[in-house]
């Protein structure tokens, strides 16, 4: 039976990767965005032609009807929910938290922290076993910064995942009776368009050739974990934070 997953955040980096490598193994996908379409749409083609089915699904995660209609579109459109990759996050502009305003603070809180909760939630009652689902898988992506604090940069950005690596740690205690296993992958250094978005094109470079492995990482690697992670190969793994980070 072809296994179904809902990925957020997929229209660009680790999100499109992991969609990619799941189609590469069969897997149906819903390929979710919040507001580039062209690109989610980029990234579907890119799960056919790796072999899987994919359904584009707009949604702004920090917004709670959205997420319930995404996950709903998932199930219409696939009949199932075995997975859910909680990838959609941002981070903004590097600089000390003296300097960050309010509506900075409540954005990246309310896309990485509020977000990943309610589509948590939402996986949670498809696939819980006392709800009626067969149980599953959930990987939070969340990020070394969470154990690194991003100093005059991103503690903003460090604290929402820290959130999201508790997230972890209490689901999968949880959910592990009702047969839904939940792990976190924290990724360093991964060259992906994040950077730019926080102002630093070249951050991953620059930093990356710093890490023990003296290169960034990429979101092939990151997302060979997080499909591991969701796999059978995994089964006695829950309630883990994986470090992709080359050693930093």
């Amino acid at each position: 039976m072809t296994k179904v997953v809902l990925i957020t955040g997929a229209s660009r980096g680790i999100g499109r990767a992991t969609a990619r490598l799941l189609g590469a193994r069969g897997w149906s996908v819903g390929v979710n965005y919040a507001h580039n379409e062209a690109a989610a749409q980029e990234t579907a083609a890119e799960v056919g032609r790796a072999g899987g089915h994919a359904r584009v699904i707009k949604g702004d995660v920090a917004n709670e009807a959205d997420v319930i209609g995404m996950f709903d579109a998932v199930v219409k459109a696939f009949g199932r929910l075995d997975a859910l990759v909680n990838n959609a996050g941002i981070v903004a502009a590097g600089m000390p938290l003296a300097d960050m305003d309010l509506a900075r603070l409540q954005r990246v809180f309310d896309v990485n922290v509020l977000g990943a909760y309610l589509c948590a939630r939402e996986a949670a009652r498809r696939m819980s076993k006392d709800r009626g689902g067969d149980g599953g898988a959930i990987v939070n992506v969340s990020s070394a910064a969470a154990r690194l604090g991003s100093p005059n940069e991103y503690v903003d950005y460090a604290g929402s995942k820290g959130a999201v690596d508790t997230l972890t740690i209490g689901l999968a205690k949880e959910l592990g009776p009702q047969g839904v296993r939940v792990n976190a992958v924290r990724p360093g250094l991964i060259d992906t368009e994040i950077h730019a978005s926080g102002g630093r094109p070249d951050r991953a470079a620059v930093l990356g050739s710093q890490t023990p492995l003296g290169r960034p990482g990429s979101a092939d690697e990151v997302a060979e974990t997080i499909v591991w992670l969701l796999s059978d190969a995994a089964s006695y793994v829950t309630g883990a934070l994986l470090d992709v980070a080359g050693g930093r």
